[in-house]
């Protein structure tokens, strides 16, 4: 299957989460359930996200093997077909690995890949832009993932205005959680498109000049998360802020350690299937549960009542 590449990858475009079905003969009892997976893709698109990301934190590819994490990537484009874009996650611990995946992701017709610096390992400057340099080499457009808080690693400006040189990086999801940097990375890289990577302050990033959403609670409320991303972009204030306050509360959980469990339980409450992680994720306790619930509780009545 063959994609027309797209130049920008931005727009709403949701780090998927990964559904499980019991077996005892798959790891750790779970089975990755590639049927509800794609249906799940198709409502997000139908829904009116631009795109889905595989095999992200959130769809737990560290949790998964080669194989799964290759067919995952593919029921996923399959599923969208050519009524959105795949951003394929092509995360490794080092050049060489990550590069083979975004190999992969393009053999497969994705539309474009998201890369974390090398995972397990602190590299220094040098060795982060030989990372991307790698991967882009693979011919896809490349979001280069900002994550310092599970990394070590911090995409800083200085640098992203380095590593945006390279031919096929064309956006960065910054999730450091510093909303200045959005000013400074425009200012120093103005061709990089930024993506908000942290639910909690994707408004404030869209108001600053974020031109897209690598988002996880779109998992769970799609449409109004689609809403809130035109009215920021068109520069509705009041209407954003109207329809984003209420929700925070639950955003706040997709930048905590639990946020997988945390979107997966979100999507259980609005009638869609989340159900269980792999390890090392566990359940959540009866006191997150308790605080979780009532968050989500308010986002709820709060689209109901919209």
């Amino acid at each position: 299957m063959t994609h027309q590449k797209p130049e920008v990858l931005d727009g709403v475009v949701v780090a998927t989460a990964l559904p499980y079905a019991e077996d005892p003969a798959a790891p750790a009892g779970l089975r990755v359930d590639l049927d509800r997976y794609a249906e799940h893709c198709r409502w997000l698109i139908d829904n009116g996200c631009r795109g889905v990301g595989p095999n992200g934190s959130l769809g737990e590819y560290s949790s998964l093997t080669d194989d799964e994490r290759r067919t995952v990537a593919r029921t996923a484009i399959e599923a969208v077909g050519d009524d959105g874009i795949v951003v394929v996650g092509v995360h490794g611990v080092g050049a060489h690995q990550a590069r083979a995946w975004a190999e992969r992701a393009a053999e497969d017709g994705a539309d474009g890949v998201l890369c974390l610096p090398p995972t397990m390992y602190r590299a220094n400057a040098a060795e982060v832009v030989h990372h991307f340099e790698q991967v882009a080499a693979a011919g896809l457009p490349v979001m280069a993932y900002n994550n310092p808080l599970d990394t070590k690693v911090d995409l800083t400006p200085e640098l992203l205005d380095e590593i945006a040189e390279i031919d096929n990086i064309v956006a960065v999801k910054e999730f450091s959680g510093d909303v200045r940097r959005v000013t400074e990375i425009r200012e120093r890289a103005p061709g990089l498109t930024i993506v908000a990577g942290a639910d909690d302050v994707v408004l404030e990033s869209l108001l600053m000049g974020a031109m897209g959403w690598f988002a996880g609670f779109p998992n769970v409320f799609p449409a109004a998360s689609v809403r809130l991303f035109e009215l920021a972009r068109a520069g509705k204030v009041d209407e954003a802020r109207a329809l984003y306050e209420p929700l925070v509360a639950a955003f706040r959980w997709d930048s905590r350690t639990e946020f997988v469990q945390a979107i997966k339980r979100g999507m259980d409450a609005v009638g869609r299937y989340g159900g269980p992680c792999r390890p090392p994720r566990g359940p959540l306790g009866s006191e997150q549960l308790a605080a979780l619930d009532a968050d989500l509780r308010r986002a709820v009545d709060h689209l109901a009542g919209a």
